[in-house]
């Protein structure tokens, strides 16, 4: 004990030691295997306990050549023995969480078949075992057991302190001193060390408190702990220390003050302790100044009373589990739905909002408790949310307002804490109002987290807990106890996590600070909690009379803000509602009216002698026929229809002359005087009959053209579809339907005689179509004998006049 006192001593004097990459190594093994799934927790212990579940791939890695000393319980899922100890090994693994990285808690089911070769090596025959492994073993290590430990957490507490000062070799890197200091050594302390804060725990010989403190503050930094005997005198004179134990902060320069606590017990110096200025947890970054937040542009702080809850928080956790979370399932069927219907009628039952709040959450669980379907769609039931109804005073404001759940940055604190108050408000208002079913906040809470909340690493941590209700909690009191006890063991797990806020720490609450009659100690010295204090506290704490409504947007705000959603909603519908019947307009305008076109351009070419013989003529999209076959020297005229069309395929309106070929003229255009406003109609109007002729095949005929008739006349309603960009055409005249079937009847009367050649406008190309007019399938045929007759003359005449030429050239040559 000497050698290890003088070994401890020589430590101290030195600067505080740190190992940072050893520390960070075994930091993350213990993080990385409290927050993995594995196997084993088909045993008695999950990752909620805070203890590593060991398994054949993760032992090696815990236990041999680890920073951290570690004890290890082996159990057998089977043993009534192991079963009645688990509650007692949790409760010490919650006890002692702050103590790692120093000292990790793990445990091994030897049931599990998988598992049963790891116990045989470690020569487990009896359960439960307990073994201590000192940081750094060795691979051959089986530990030391700790044989007859004590079935409580004190003593167990008690029990790992001493193994932790049995290390002669290899003390743990992130372990402090745990041996009584000297006056000596505190006077040299701030020369070597860069701490705020020393705190030194008076005590005597035999008690542990100075160590549990200086474990409970191993992860915080600005603070040290040591420990003073009462035999050090000089120390003790010189504080004028009178009682122990008790806790002084001693500064630099000798400056030093009493540290003030309800009690002289670990739990209550720990605490105060971990609040000091400047006080952090190693790896957080430190709090946020209240000028800082108050200079925030993006969002604004909100100053709050930490001892009241807000209204603002619960609608805002509402809103953002109605409208976010819920929205996650377009449809809710099955289980979920009976988890939203009972989750709703609790809201409605016992929410204490406002009375639009109020209104609207009763019309939303009437709606609900009405639909008898195995399913609805998330539609339907945010339209019941946004009252599209428009029901009177009925709104649930949109938006989140946070104000006692505001945390130092917007990825902290919210929407969890706003829930937590939520459900702690339902467990509260259903104790007065006297609920006849004790479970029915608890069942109703539990089954919105399994099928809505979006954390479901948090969700199933949750469930874990939930399975608790149906043995613990028989009365209205038991439900408000039982969810403040799990919030504080969430607490507990959380401290010190990435998601904690460091101006708002994960502590057992209420603090003594706010509760003082709440705490006290065991004849052990260990904390305990007075829950009928608590139990009274909780009730007037979340009772509905002490709710805040600050920061709350006034009820008429809210209803005109619907009511402006209300209306932009319904301009939307039916600005789509025009959009489609436009489009429909527009369909039915291009397959009927536009459809017997290819006939109106036909008949619009003007009268020809009966006498006469037809040439075949193809019409391509979105061009007019302008000229027609000429025998005999007569040419019509080309209409007024086909000058636009002509403007399609040839550029700017001009008049233009058309090739002629084979004994083909086209027709001569002639000048027209236009009337201005009759060329802006039919300009427009030309360019939708491209768009309904490019999608057809015109059909060809070998028949005599009737007596042209005055074609109809449309007006351009230049309705412009925003949607698809199309040009709708309203016929003006009233009889336009009834000509255009007369004209129809007549082409069904005519003997068809061959089809178009060739694919639409858009995929043969523009100057295709050009040289295609007026020709049928012989004149092609035709052209392209003679074209081929004419290449096989010349290719004939080359080869003569070539060979001619060569013989020539020889003659003259010979002598």
């Amino acid at each position: 004990m000497a050698r290890r006192c003088g070994r401890a001593t020589s430590r101290f004097t030195g600067e505080i030691q740190t190992y940072p990459r050893k520390t960070a190594t075994s930091a993350s093994w213990l993080c990385f295997y409290l927050l993995l799934p594995f196997a084993a927790e088909a045993g008695l212990y999950t990752t909620s306990d805070q203890i590593i579940l060991l398994t054949p791939e993760n032992v090696e890695s815990v236990l041999v050549n680890s920073t951290a000393a570690t004890v290890v319980e082996f159990y057998a899922s089977w043993c009534g023995h192991c079963i009645a100890f688990s509650d007692v090994y949790r409760d010490l693994a919650r006890d002692i969480k702050e103590w790692k990285p120093a000292l990790g808690l793990a445990a091994i089911d030897c049931a599990a078949e998988e598992n049963r070769r790891v116990c045989a090596n470690y020569s487990i025959r009896g359960y439960p075992t307990i073994k201590f492994f000192h940081a750094f073993s060795q691979a051959d290590s089986s530990g030391a057991s700790l044989r007859g430990f004590p079935r409580d957490v004190s003593g167990l507490r008690h029990l790992i302190i001493n193994k932790l000062e049995t290390h002669t070799h290899n003390w743990p890197p992130a372990c402090p001193p745990l041996e009584p200091t000297s006056q000596a050594e505190v006077d040299r302390f701030f020369e070597t060390n860069s701490v705020q804060h020393l705190a030194l725990v008076f005590e005597e010989a035999n008690s542990y408190i100075g160590r549990e403190v200086t474990l409970d503050l191993l992860q915080f930094e600005n603070v040290a702990v040591r420990r003073v005997l009462n035999t050090e005198k000089d120390l003790v004179t010189k504080l004028g220390v009178t009682e122990f134990p008790s806790c002084y902060l001693y500064y630099a320069g000798g400056n030093f003050t009493r540290l003030q606590v309800n009690f002289e017990a670990r739990t209550f110096y720990s605490s105060a302790l971990q609040r000091l200025p400047g006080v952090v947890r190693s790896g957080k970054p430190p709090p946020v100044t209240t000028e800082v937040l108050t200079n925030n542009t993006k969002e604004p702080w909100r100053p709050f009373n930490r001892s009241r809850v807000y209204m603002a928080d619960l609608e805002s956790a509402l809103h953002y589990s109605l409208r976010v979370e819920v929205a996650a399932h377009t449809v809710i069927e099955g289980q979920e739905l009976v988890s939203l219907k009972k989750y709703i009628a609790v809201l409605a039952k016992y929410f204490p909002g406002r009375t639009v709040v109020m209104n609207l959450l009763k019309s939303v669980n009437s709606w609900l408790q009405n639909q008898q379907g195995d399913e609805i769609s998330y539609e339907a039931f945010r339209a019941m949310l946004d009252n599209s109804a428009q029901s009177q005073n009925t709104a649930l404001p949109e938006g989140e307002r946070w104000v006692g759940c505001q945390g130092s940055q917007p990825h902290l604190r919210r929407y969890p804490c706003g829930m937590w108050t939520l459900f702690h408000v339902l467990t509260v208002q259903a104790k007065s109002m006297e609920s006849t079913d004790c479970k029915e906040v608890l069942s109703a809470m539990r089954s919105y987290v399994r099928s809505f909340f979006g954390c479901r690493e948090c969700a199933e941590h949750f469930e874990n807990m939930a399975t608790e209700v149906v043995t613990e909690v028989s009365t209205l009191q038991s439900a408000v106890i039982w969810l403040w006890s799990r919030h504080n063991r969430v607490n507990n797990r959380l401290a010190g996590a990435l998601s904690e806020d460091p101006n708002f720490p994960k502590i057992q609450w209420p603090s003594p600070e706010m509760c003082a009659a709440c705490h006290t100690v065991e004849t052990n010295g260990d904390h305990k909690w007075i829950k009928k204090q608590v139990l009274s506290f909780l009730l007037s704490y979340f009772s509905s009379d002490r709710i805040l409504t600050d920061y709350l947007e006034d009820e008429s705000q809210v209803l005109e803000k619907q009511r402006e959603k209300h209306d932009s909603r319904q301009k939307a519908l039916e600005a789509q509602k025009t959009i489609e019947r436009k489009v429909r307009e527009a369909s039915d305008s291009m397959m009927h009216p536009l459809a017997s076109q290819s006939t109106v351009q036909e008949e619009d070419e003007g009268e020809e002698p009966e006498d006469e013989t037809v040439a075949d003529e193809e019409e391509e999209a979105g061009e007019e026929a302008a000229a027609a076959d000429e025998i005999g020297g007569k040419t019509s005229e080309p209409t007024p229809w086909g000058k636009p069309e002509m403007e399609l395929v040839q550029g700017p309106w001009r008049p233009h002359r058309k090739p002629s070929i084979v004994g083909m003229r086209m027709r001569e255009v002639q000048e027209d005087i236009v009337d201005l406003d009759s060329f802006v109609n039919q300009h427009y109007k030309a360019k939708a009959l491209q768009v309904a002729a490019s999608s057809r095949v015109k059909q060809r005929t070998l028949q005599r053209k009737e007596e042209q008739e005055p074609g109809p006349v449309f007006g351009l309603g230049m309705e412009l579809d925003t949607g698809l960009g199309m040009v709708g055409l309203q016929p003006m005249e009233t009889n336009f339907e009834q000509d255009v079937g007369q004209r129809r009847k007549r082409l069904q009367k005519r003997e068809l005689n061959g089809q178009a050649f060739g694919d639409e406008l858009n995929h043969r190309g523009r100057w295709v179509s050009v040289l295609t007019i007026g020709f049928s399938k012989v004149d092609i045929s035709l052209c392209v004998i003679l074209y081929v007759l004419s290449s096989m003359c010349l290719l004939a005449m080359y080869l003569f006049f070539k060979t001619r030429f060569r013989l020539r050239r020889g003659k003259a040559i010979l002598p």
